[in-house]
């Protein structure tokens, strides 16, 4: 009934006459993005909602076109929980719901964005967030030495804050509000010792 959608094909002529026609309109993703956040506990909804798609809408244009950027609906409400969840930390009673917005915006898409994006995104937070210092990702105690300890048991060097422990750490993450993602990248770059240590822990 959607041909524009991907996989879907034309219903033929004489199968259309027999259901009614209707119109669909392009969401609101502002106005969905603003009661999501009104429901995982967020005062400044409002504001942080246009924050929130402003940044979307922008990195859609000016980042590369890669198969896996996802800036759509799906991908609004993954970062949603994951900024609801920073909002009802015990630890993060105090901090502010900007700086939550942000280091949610910035966990969950910091991954998926590819080397030569990475300036422009950064850039597009820092402007969209200003006076919010530049902090690095809270990572999971615990998890990362279970990350550290599979990867010496396999013979492979997973010392503190190295690339390999982050990305395990990051695909963990990522599994938390998705049921699947793939991997990607240049062949031995090491997809598969990730996932598997990441499997190990």
């Amino acid at each position: 009934m959607n041909p524009g959608y991907a996989g879907r094909t034309e219903l033929p002529e004489n199968l259309k006459a027999l259901f009614r026609s209707c119109a669909m309109v392009v969401p609101d993703i502002v106005r969905i993005c603003e009661n999501m956040l009104m429901a995982e506990g967020f005062a400044t909804a409002e504001e942080l909602s246009r924050k929130f798609m402003t940044l979307y809408d922008l990195a859609k244009s000016l980042l590369s076109k890669q198969i896996h950027y996802d800036w759509g609906l799906r991908a609004v409400k993954s970062v949603l929980r994951q900024a609801g969840a920073l909002k009802r930390a015990p630890a993060n009673a105090e901090v502010s719901e900007d700086l939550l917005l942000r280091r949610g915006l910035r966990d969950f898409n910091w991954p998926k964005i590819v080397v030569e994006d990475r300036q422009i995104f950064r850039g597009l937070i820092r402007d969209l967030f200003p006076g919010i210092a530049e902090e690095e990702a809270q990572l999971d105690r615990e998890l990362v030495g279970r990350i550290r300890a599979v990867a010496k048991e396999n013979g492979l060097q997973a010392e503190d804050g190295s690339d390999f422990t982050l990305k395990a750490h990051q695909l963990a993450e990522i599994l938390s509000v998705r049921h699947c993602c793939f991997i990607i990248g240049n062949p031995g770059c090491g997809k598969t010792a990730v996932w598997k240590t990441l499997a190990g822990a």
